[in-house]
């Protein structure tokens, strides 16, 4: 009885619905007019579409098996594993921050979109120096390896990547003077719809959203984030809001002439979950031992993927502009 108990507590977590039940239970129906009632009701949406995306897969006879698998193994590994670390390092970070910031914002519908702005620009210097730099993408590549795109996609992070994103994303809002209060309401926010981005083409088919692909950052542009073609490597690094890719120049449209490969560059297993999870490291551990010297074993570390100590670089930057070159030449 114990193990259906934390089976079925398992299983209302993953849903998030156990605030909904609470309130259904003790009959407050007028507390879904509050804040925590709001928020109760939209954590559940995505759960329940990662099910119905489950279902419209076996239905169109594409059941992306393999990532499901996998993705639902790197779930509960990390519900294990890092479980409250993030959190403690958002904590950490406004203690020690706060008092340095030059001033406060309030709880006003502007301070909120400042806010906003400066996390989106926190949230692309992490996923910046995620796909940069060659111990961060180890963190980060897990998110990457699986070979199709569905919501459950947003659930495959190694374990240290949650801590390390927030880490970087909380010290740019505290110190740029963001309050905890409008913090949180944003990591809210853009969380739920930082995982509604990975909507795969079984529940939406053109992740374009029709106009708001000329406002905001929409699954279209995701999926070409999550692509290993060299026109669509290592663009899109933002969330919700697209100014900081058109500010640095890493926005990308996708271009419907280009069939999206979803997946890394590195040959691997993406059905195997010690491959998927840890095989960035194991490459990185291999390039550092055989390098020569230790300049070269340090700059390994902290090189994009695919520096070469010999100066034969593969990195997303440098495939990306020989593509680009290639176009021009056909052109």
């Amino acid at each position: 009885m114990e193990i259906l108990e934390t089976l079925y507590n398992e299983l209302i977590g993953f849903l998030g619905i156990t605030q909904v039940l609470e309130l259904l239970k003790a009959g407050d129906y007028e507390a879904f007019k509050t804040y925590d009632g709001i928020v109760s009701l939209i954590v559940p949406i995505i759960p329940l579409l990662v099910i119905l995306e489950l279902i419209l897969g076996l239905i169109y006879k594409n059941p992306q098996a393999k990532v499901y698998k996998v993705n639902f193994l790197i779930y509960i590994f990390n519900r294990f594993v890092g479980r409250f670390i993030a959190i403690a390092m958002v904590a950490l970070c406004i203690g020690l921050f706060q008092h340095l910031a030059p001033f406060q914002t309030s709880f006003t519908w502007y301070w909120f979109i400042y806010g906003y702005i400066i996390w989106e620009f926190g949230h692309f210097l992490y996923h910046y120096w995620g796909h940069k730099v060659r111990l961060f993408w180890c963190l980060h590549s897990t998110h990457h390896a699986p070979e199709n795109m569905n919501l459950t996609v947003t659930y495959a992070h190694f374990f240290l990547e949650a801590p390390y994103a927030d880490t970087i994303r909380t010290t740019v809002c505290i110190l740029l003077g963001v309050q905890p209060e409008l913090l949180f309401l944003i990591m809210f926010i853009d969380g739920t719809y930082g995982a509604f981005i990975h909507v795969g083409e079984n529940l939406i088919k053109d992740g374009r959203l029709g106009f708001l692909n000329k406002v905001i950052l929409t699954p279209s542009h995701h999926r070409v984030h999550h692509a290993r073609n060299p026109l669509y490597m290592d663009t899109n690094f933002c969330n919700l809001l697209n100014i900081w890719d058109r500010a640095f120049g890493t926005y990308q449209d996708e271009d419907k002439a280009i069939k999206v490969e979803y997946g890394i560059t590195r040959k691997m297993d993406s059905g195997n979950f010690l491959d998927v999870y840890f095989g960035e490291i194991v490459a990185l551990f291999k390039d550092v031992y055989k390098a020569p010297g230790l300049k070269n074993k340090l700059l390994y570390v902290v090189m994009p993927p695919g520096w070469d100590h010999n100066g034969e670089h593969k990195t997303a930057k440098i495939v990306r502009e020989n593509y680009l070159i290639s176009q021009k030449v056909k052109n």
